[in-house]
């Protein structure tokens, strides 16, 4: 394995990803403020001019709201990372600790999540656990508001709920906002301490383990560490939806219980390149998300962000080019990367929104919620990804129009099985494989397609899925439900069939 696909790291901006068409860097700016992931207009600008000038001018907004710059070589790439630093970006680094788009901005937030986060990221240092932990490694502070974290995947996650005293963390691990389990529900002192005892036990473990690996016992000495009492907590305000049943994958390797250091509430003493894991993938970058900030978000006052997406999470340079100058122009102060491959623009006066959607619906971007590419989770494919079988973002593109009016079939089009863009099951899953694009039915990429054909021609046996769609649903009845009847074999059958009546 060489150098440029060790496994077990991210595309940082300083440790490329080989991918199919070159090198691949991941950055995570924080120039707007502490925490916010924004840019000005201007520094957009000269990001996209600098991949233009160094890589192959395709740029990425991740599910969990990175930038990526694509096409790179090892020495543009070392140029790339000179001219950010001479733009005087400030990149995060370190074990990840996010917050949400509108952290600090949003009236609707019940807290600030920013001064916490600033709090566990100091503590982790202290703690010695930087090096310790493996890159994928995340920690999620979710102040709530109009756009939460829900939908992001974290090894620690710590979201606001009101209660009686005030503020209060409810604290969980391993998942997203519905499937991360419960620990504690606790004030901030407690939560940036629990959360530091959870990256600890993770780092004793291994460099490759995750939060999913820890002990029944180990998650319940944290939660009945120093734990509210739920009755502290509003009714009206849940800190979780649902605890879930401890995982039967739970790592058999012998339990470690906080050190008395943590116990006490102390803090303890104490250029890669990333792998061939999926240029959407990083820390698990993935999945089609049901509320994606797209439109318009009220922020107080006459003052909105504005949320328009990229297709697919992919924009060729010279279009972020050209809205981010149109943004200028308008009056647009910042831009902030949001999870969902999302672009929030702030600043500009009411009265400009309009005409910022129209330059970025001009320009091929995704200006409303319905837009059925927002329904097609995507991974680049060939020939970005060398790994990929099949021209992901051709069939998504033709999908996506010749299904716009089955609003809720959702797709998944993965270049090959890893499926990096949603790692998750999905109602339809296209694969591209050696016998060319698989259709797998209500699971995820990896499971065995129930049917094939040419992978230029999958659009077209996605095509026949949806006229039986629509031809056999029932009344009321979901996509979903209508492929869930029908079974894997008829939706195959359906899919091959096109390409039988098309021999003859």
């Amino acid at each position: 394995m060489n150098a440029f696909s060790r496994r077990g790291a991210c595309p940082a901006l300083s440790a490329p990803m080989q991918t199919g068409d070159g090198l691949l860097v991941r950055l995570n700016p924080v120039a707007g403020g502490p925490s916010s992931g924004g840019l000005s207009p201007k520094l957009l600008i000269g990001l996209a001019e600098s991949a233009l000038r160094h890589g192959n001018g395709i740029m990425e907004v991740t599910a969990r709201g990175s930038l990526q710059i694509r096409g790179l070589t090892a020495d543009s790439a070392a140029l790339l990372a000179a001219e950010v630093d001479a733009l005087d970006i400030a990149v995060r680094t370190g074990v990840p600790v996010e917050t949400g788009p509108l952290a600090g901005i949003d009236p609707q937030e019940i807290a600030d999540p920013r001064p916490l986060a600033e709090r566990i990221r100091a503590a982790i240092g202290e703690a010695g656990l930087t090096q310790r932990l493996g890159p994928k490694v995340s920690v999620i502070v979710d102040g709530g508001g109009q756009l939460t974290m829900d939908a992001v995947t974290a090894d620690v996650r710590l979201k606001a709920v009101r209660a009686s005293a005030g503020v209060l963390w409810a604290v969980s691990v391993s998942g997203d906002g519905q499937s991360a389990r419960p620990l504690a529900t606790v004030d901030d002192d407690v939560a940036r301490d629990i959360a530091v005892a959870v990256l600890r036990m993770i780092a004793e473990k291994s460099r490759e383990a995750h939060a999913r690996d820890l002990t029944d016992r180990q998650l319940a000495s944290l939660a009945g560490w120093h734990s509210v009492t739920p009755p502290s907590v509003l009714p009206d305000i849940s800190p979780a939806r649902g605890e879930i049943e401890p995982s039967s994958a739970l790592s058999p390797i012998a339990d470690v219980t906080p050190t008395a250091e943590v116990a006490g509430r102390e803090p303890a003493p104490e250029l890669p390149i990333s792998p061939l894991a999926g240029e959407m993938s990083g820390r698990t970058e993935g999945g089609v998300q049901d509320h994606r900030p797209i439109g318009l978000f009220p922020l107080g006052g006459n003052a909105t962000a504005l949320g328009i997406a990229l297709p697919y999470g992919s924009m060729p340079a010279d279009k972020l080019i050209a809205l981010a100058q149109h943004a200028l122009t308008l009056g647009t102060s910042e831009i902030r990367l949001a999870p969902g491959r999302v672009l929030l623009f702030l600043g500009q006066p009411p009265a400009a929104n309009s005409s910022l959607q129209h330059t970025a619906a001009t320009l091929g971007f995704v200006t409303a919620p319905t837009d059925p590419r927002t329904r097609i989770a995507a991974c680049p494919g060939t020939p970005a990804c060398a790994s990929g079988r099949i021209a992901t973002r051709d069939i998504a593109e033709t999908i996506a129009a010749e299904t716009a009016d089955i609003p809720d079939l959702t797709l998944h089009i993965s270049g090959c099985a890893k499926g990096c863009a949603h790692p998750g099951p999905a109602a339809l899953t296209i694969v591209g494989g050696e016998n060319g694009a698989g259709l797998v039915v209500n699971a995820t990429a990896k499971a065995l397609p129930a049917g094939y054909r040419p992978g230029y021609d999958a659009a077209r046996g996605i095509s026949h899925v949806a006229a039986m769609i629509r031809s056999t649903r029932y009344q009321g009845e979901t996509a979903a439900a209508c492929l869930a009847r029908l079974g894997p074999a008829g939706v195959a059958e359906a899919y091959r069939q096109a390409q039988t009546e098309k021999r003859k």
